[in-house]
């Protein structure tokens, strides 16, 4: 007589009802991504598509394309078609304008780390109750457009700004610095725009600094540059890490600082492609080299991210 083994079934109606549950929570896991990924759709893909697409594309004559399928946007970055003969000659031009943006930007990012790490620093230092009001400093400048704070900029730095009167006044100088109108400007247009970029990363990092390792350290006889090497440093390090990107990005593709403080003498990357969507009606090189900036960006993250995974974790 056969036995019947009855513990088989409520093991087999428990992985069905397991199973229906995680069935649930993906569904509703996609359900909650569905508006996030909508969004990304429309305003980051879409738009990435359609500069794909021209760049693959021959210009228009007055601006505009014409659906014929050609690949002189991305010859063009590197090469120079002599008009005679259609022969191609390397030429340099684009990628220093690049070179050019990517030190500016370099530059600035460091400048703003060395003034907003010591700022971060400060205002995690404080009792809580007091943070409030420095945070409320350090992003009050968001409040204004960032034409306006350019312009700003313009009139302290400019020959008969508040700088070089003040200077002069004290007798300092005899006469004006040359501020404005060279890449000086630029480079203090930068910090000045995207400092809060830098500084509030470092301090949602040193916020979670237990200020007792510090005094501990200061008791084992450590100096203040033992301490800031292997104690804050280390601990602020995301936040280094993400106000460097928050500030080098935008800073590369920067187009009104350059544009009012540089006074067009000397373009970057903003400003090249936003002429060759412009006067120059070259809307298929415009789309190629906002890619090539785009791709140049995602590489830099891609070696960054692949290099920190490999970093050994440190325990304590």
């Amino acid at each position: 007589m056969a036995v019947t083994d009855h513990s088989a079934a409520p093991d087999g109606r428990l992985a069905s009802a397991r199973a229906a549950r995680g069935a649930e929570a993906r569904r509703r896991r996609r359900l909650l991504l569905a508006p996030a990924l909508i969004v990304i759709g429309i305003f980051g893909l879409f738009p990435l598509t359609i500069s794909l697409i021209y760049s693959f594309l021959t210009p228009g004559t007055y601006g505009g394309v014409t659906w014929e399928f050609s690949t002189d946007a991305y010859v063009q970055f590197l090469f120079e078609r002599d008009i005679f003969d259609d022969t191609l000659s390397f030429s340099s031009t684009y990628l220093q304008i690049y070179a050019r943006s990517i030190g500016l930007a370099l530059v600035a990012t460091l400048g703003a780390l060395i003034l907003g790490f010591p700022t971060a620093y400060f205002i995690a230092s404080k009792p809580r109750e007091q943070r409030n009001f420095w945070l409320f400093l350090i992003t009050l400048p968001f409040w204004t457009n960032l034409l306006i704070r350019t312009y700003a900029i313009l009139l302290i730095i400019r020959d008969e700004g508040i700088i070089n009167i003040g200077l002069m006044k004290a007798g300092v100088i005899s006469d004006p610095l040359n501020i404005l109108y060279t890449d000086t400007a630029v480079f203090i247009g930068l910090i000045y725009s995207y400092l809060p970029f830098m500084v509030l990363p470092l301090y949602a990092s040193l916020e979670k600094l237990d200020f007792r390792m510090i005094e501990a350290a200061y008791d084992l006889y450590a100096n203040r540059f033992q301490v800031l090497r292997r104690i804050i440093v280390p601990a602020a390090k995301p936040g280094i890490v993400a106000g460097c990107i928050l500030v080098f990005i935008p800073g590369l593709g920067a187009y009104i600082t350059p544009t009012l403080l540089g006074g067009g003498k000397e373009l970057m990357i903003g400003n090249m492609i936003a002429l060759q969507f412009g006067s120059s009606r070259n809307w298929p090189f415009g789309s190629a080299a906002a890619l090539i900036l785009m791709v140049v960006v995602m590489l830099a993250l891609l070696v960054y991210v692949r290099n920190a995974s490999r970093e050994p974790v440190r325990h304590g």
